[in-house]
């Protein structure tokens, strides 16, 4: 059995409170009536803009998810023309691929998500991810002499950093 109880809420305290003195009248009474009354009304308008809040939030979101969904739709479509016309010529249809696939990159782009892929630039551990180093006298130490896999996204909108092979120092 436990002794504990729950701490009190000042609503619960106010309603649990004696009835106040009346030395000076009801003048007293009225006003701590009236001071309850609106500390009431004024936690029911917390409360209820904390509600409002959280439908307006979820309304926010869906709406973003929506537009999101609504930029790849051309990407699907795309893709999926190719896939009716992968009997054809191969040329072709890897044409159409390409052509998708740099849809789908401008897609990203305008999400805020540009594809980062250059070569030759000096390694940057916050859009860079080493995956290799390359013996590469040509070039200066920690370089990005090949990208791997690439990289979207600027600072803190980055959605994952470039794989890439950077020149080591030669020795």
């Amino acid at each position: 059995m436990s002794t504990e109880q729950e701490p009190a809420t000042p609503q619960d305290e106010l309603s649990q409170a004696p009835p106040p003195e009346q030395p000076e009248g009801d003048d007293h009474a009225a006003a701590l009536d009236e001071l309850q009354d609106r500390w009431r009304r004024a936690l029911a308008d917390l409360d209820n803009l904390r509600k409002r809040h959280a439908k307006e939030l979820d309304a926010v979101r869906n709406e973003e998810r929506a537009r999101t969904a609504a930029a790849w739709l051309p990407v699907v479509d795309n893709l999926d023309l190719a896939l009716t016309h992968a009997g054809s010529d191969p040329s072709a249809v890897v044409e159409g691929v390409k052509a998708v696939r740099d849809q789908a990159v401008d897609v990203l782009r305008r999400l805020g998500h540009p594809r980062y892929e250059e070569t030759g630039v000096p390694f940057d551990p916050a859009v860079h991810e080493v995956v290799g180093t390359v013996d590469d006298p040509d070039t200066e130490p920690n370089t990005v002499v090949q990208v791997v896999r690439p990289g979207y996204g600027v600072g803190s909108r980055q959605l994952r950093p470039a794989a890439v092979m950077v020149s080591k120092r030669q020795e």
